[in-house]
């Protein structure tokens, strides 16, 4: 799943947001160097993750996108996850999405000091141009998957991605369903298991 899916995975809790959608940006040991409840995020986020690519209708899903872009199937996937997201109407409405976005933005700008450097760069792209509100429109939603395009090392082009995502909208949909509705209760049950332990350390 991609940065709004992450932050809506984080429950409203301020660091393990930032751990959440830091976690890209944190290779290695280099986990360590942050607080203990940010580090449960990068935790979380690693977590979401893997159960994502493991879950059945992601892998359904990434065979749309697998014959064009092989291993990168599952980055189109986790931008499709997050425009139906946005557009799930027992998660948000469009008023409650737009409020939810800037929660999350003024949640991350208490704690930029410990921002990655590339992360640091893009968020401000991020808050100004409104990204988590923007998954919501197939503008934004393909924008984001020409962001996927940028950040890769052997892509060159996005076109045939938003072709796809618009021709088999419905399947994508139906996958998205069933990946949700496994991974709402079973993620929000891992974040009680890591807030805790971290507690009880």
């Amino acid at each position: 799943m991609n940065y709004l899916a992450h932050a809506y995975l984080s429950f409203n809790d301020p660091e393990i947001l930032v751990g959440n959608l830091i976690s890209d940006f944190v290779k290695g040991k280099k986990k360590f160097d942050y607080p203990p409840v940010i580090r449960q995020g990068i935790m979380l986020h690693r977590f979401i993750d893997t159960y994502t690519d493991e879950h059945p209708a992601t892998k359904e899903a990434k065979e749309i996108f697998r014959p064009h872009y092989r291993l990168y199937s599952g980055a189109f996937v986790d931008v499709v996850y997050d425009h139906f997201l946005a557009r799930d109407e027992n998660e948000f409405t469009e008023p409650s999405l737009f409020d939810f976005s800037q929660q999350v933005y003024s949640m991350l700008e208490n704690y930029q000091p410990w921002f990655p450097e590339h992360f640091a760069m893009m968020f401000p792209y991020m808050k100004k141009q409104n990204w988590l509100y923007h998954y919501r429109t197939m503008q934004g939603t393909e924008k984001s998957m020409g962001g996927v395009v940028r950040r890769a090392a052997y892509l060159t082009e996005s076109d045939t991605a938003s072709f796809l995502f618009e021709k088999y909208y419905q399947p994508l949909q139906q996958c998205y369903r069933q990946f949700w509705q496994d991974a709402k209760p079973f993620i929000r049950n891992q974040f009680e298991i890591i807030r805790n332990t971290g507690n009880n350390k």
